[in-house]
């Protein structure tokens, strides 16, 4: 009976972690990729913590234990980068990341000697890049998403300069931040076990504020100041890398200098661009059609692979222009570059692109959207009348919405109304 133990223990994290907007879809992979991340025990540990932050005392109080045993797993636990810790006034608080962005890449941010990370590669690509469930879930699930692209401002002229705020600025991210960490590319690293890596810089995938302190703290990351970062971000800009970042506005975690060929956010635009997995930055690329030469330059460095050479007149005999699909361009810049004629610039999108203000802000937006909002609100899954309430508004949330009115009015509970008419969607 011992392995239906096992499974069992592997099948509640799985179900912990689908509580939060950024979940993974049940699988047989999954279930092998824990299992070589998280012991059987801590496996059933962790599938009781809130989604919410929360100290050694709380998780002490849920396990059952005292609080220096408490303390101890959750310390191996952030050790191997499957926990965040986070010093607040003081005072230690633990928070479970999401699989991605969180303890899935931080798994191969660094070599290690503890973990298989050759056989985590391949199950992460099979997972993740051929069976397609959980990059769908991950990236268009809803409106709002994870990430975002940050447009390279060496692309703009001077006077779009004017229209960039600082939060779009990959330069103020990294000036504003607290801590800087720096770390593999996950998605480099997990093509390079599988003899599939580009030779795009390895080093440079880049961490900031709360987190990064965290990675910092146990060696997941190596901690820079902010004109190594600059430096790292001129070295992107210089091989043609994207800049993708969390879709926040305050405290970015991470921003990602991405590839066309392993990024998987990339990869997932690709293939589901018109579904818009990606928050595209607020400018969008053009081509002077009287310049260009249709030399073809610009097409392989697009990350999301929009551009296409078109014979002008359509008669299959004329010269050959650029010609960038406006419903997928991510305004990322990185054409600009390539462009020996220049010919290719960035201008403002029509239409300015919504950016949540923080963490918080997107992961309620996230949650409403995806049918989560009652995990967050009744956080505490170890009590039974919160699994109940947080099954019943569930339930309430999926509804229609005149029948949604209707099972309010019939539970004849304020507070559930309350909920229902702030959080509809």
């Amino acid at each position: 009976m011992a392995h239906l133990t096992i499974r069992d223990s592997y099948a509640s994290l799985t179900d912990r972690l689908n509580r939060f907007p950024q979940g993974a879809p049940p699988a047989e992979l999954l279930d092998r990729i824990l299992a070589l991340l998280f012991r059987p025990r801590e496996a059933q540990l962790v599938a009781k913590l809130p989604l919410r932050p929360f100290s050694v005392e709380k998780a002490a109080r849920i396990w059952g234990m005292p609080c220096g045993e408490a303390e101890k797993v959750l310390q191996e636990l952030a050790g191997r980068g499957l926990l965040v810790d986070v010093e607040l006034r003081g005072r230690m608080l633990y928070v479970l990341p999401p699989p991605m962005a969180g303890f899935f890449e931080f798994s191969l941010m660094r070599v290690r000697d503890d973990l298989d990370q050759r056989l985590l590669a391949e199950l992460f690509e099979q997972y993740i890049s051929v069976e397609d469930e959980f990059i769908r879930a991950l990236f268009i699930g809803g409106e709002t998403q994870l990430g975002r692209i940050l447009v390279r401002e060496d692309a703009l002229g001077g006077q779009n300069d004017l229209h960039v705020l600082d939060y779009e600025r990959a330069g103020e991210v990294i000036a504003s931040a607290t801590d800087i960490g720096i770390g593999l590319c996950y998605c480099r690293h997990k093509r390079a076990h599988q003899g599939r890596a580009c030779g795009a810089e390895m080093e440079i995938c880049m961490t900031f504020n709360a987190t990064a302190a965290s990675l910092i703290r146990h060696g997941t990351a190596r901690r820079i100041d902010v004109h190594e970062c600059r430096d790292l971000l001129a070295k992107a800009r210089a091989q043609n890398l994207a800049h993708f970042g969390e879709n926040v506005q305050q405290g970015v975690n991470f921003i990602c200098n991405c590839c066309p060929c392993c990024c998987e956010a990339m990869l997932a635009h690709q293939r589901f661009g018109h579904e818009h997995p990606i928050h595209t930055s607020n400018f969008i690329a053009v081509v002077d059609a009287q310049e260009c030469s249709g030399c073809g330059r610009c097409l392989p460095p697009c990350p999301g692979k929009v551009i296409t050479l078109e014979t002008a007149g359509g008669d299959g005999r004329g010269r050959k222009r650029a010609q960038i699909d406006p419903e997928l361009c991510l305004g990322c810049g990185v054409c600009v570059r390539s462009c020996p004629r220049g010919a290719l610039a960035m201008q403002p999108r029509e239409k300015r692109v919504i950016t949540p203000v923080n963490s918080v802000h997107r992961t309620v937006l996230m949650a409403i959207e995806r049918g989560t909002l009652q995990e967050l609100i009744f956080d505490n899954q170890v009590l039974r009348s919160h699994r109940a309430l947080a099954a019943v508004l569930g339930s309430i949330l999926r509804l229609p919405a005149v029948s949604r009115g209707l099972a309010k009015s019939q539970l004849g509970s304020h507070y559930l109304a309350r909920l229902c008419e702030r959080f509809a969607p």
